[in-house]
């Protein structure tokens, strides 16, 4: 396997997550992993990469899929790491890296990603950077947020960040997502070295069972990249300024909370050589 020095993995826009907070935050990202696993084709001795491998869970779930194989889990947060660590399976290993910074080369028969890829800006490098990484005729099978995710969230936080409270405490704020239109990316795809690609849309709506999971996740992920621009005192009022309205503009009659997501599905292959 290729070597990775762990310093490559402190990129400059890395976020640190909270690895067992957001174990307990992330319901709706295992259901989605889930299915896209359930997906895939296994013959049980492939070898897989899990990219944002966050927590471990869907990365344990894969390995369990591929007794004869192994699986590699990446993500730039250590904290994430020290979590996913904790799902011990023979064939099943974890790697603080930024995928950015990742040099993978014809080592896997598939690349999987859930609910990460809209934490990196340019595509054009992520796309060959997870080329490289498969083998002739492997597969990348991705999901992650597209135009019109988390409308929302977005809009509360873009109020709050252009109010006189906060306004002068992001300047210079550089926006953290990429969630492209579905349209642009199936061309940008398409464009790519893979071959027999499909990207399409779906509407992933989520109504959270009630305000304190509406608010854990808020707090892992959604809000980490906004809070680390400020300081400590600054992050936690605007913190709070943002779970207040959040709560006001989602809760629904039934006690629930309803926030809009959408996704972008990719499929794809490295062309086979032979």
């Amino acid at each position: 396997m290729t070597k990775h020095s762990s310093d490559r993995s402190a990129e400059v826009h890395r976020i640190e997550f909270d690895g067992a907070r957001y174990r307990r935050a992330s319901t709706h990202q295992k259901e989605w992993g889930s299915r896209l696993i359930s997906e895939l084709v296994f013959q049980g001795n492939e070898d897989v990469l899990d990219v944002g491998c966050g927590d471990g869970v869907l990365t344990a779930q894969l390995a369990d899929l591929v007794p004869a194989g192994r699986v590699l889990g990446i993500d730039a947060s250590s904290s994430m790491i020290d979590t996913a660590r904790t799902n011990v399976r023979p064939n099943l290993s974890f790697l603080l890296l930024d995928v950015t910074q990742a040099e993978f080369s014809n080592e896997f028969d598939i690349v999987f990603s859930n609910a990460t890829l809209h934490w990196v800006h340019d595509h054009g490098n992520l796309l060959q950077i997870l080329h490289r990484a498969l083998k002739d005729g492997g597969v990348l099978r991705t999901n992650f947020g597209a135009d019109g995710n988390c409308p929302t969230f977005f809009r509360v936080a873009r109020q709050l960040m252009d109010s006189d409270v906060f306004r002068s405490a992001f300047r210079g704020f550089r926006w953290p997502y990429f969630m492209p239109l579905v349209e642009s990316y199936e061309r940008l795809v398409m464009d790519s070295p893979f071959a027999d690609v499909r990207v399409w849309g779906e509407n992933a709506d989520r109504h959270f069972p009630d305000v304190a999971t509406m608010l854990r996740w808020l707090d892992q992920p959604a809000i980490l990249p906004f809070k680390r621009q400020l300081d400590s005192e600054t992050a936690e009022r605007f913190h709070a300024a943002v779970a207040a309205r959040m709560e006001r503009e989602t809760i629904q009659p039934d006690g629930t909370c309803f926030e809009a997501f959408e996704r972008v599905n990719v499929f794809a292959r490295k062309q086979s050589n032979l």
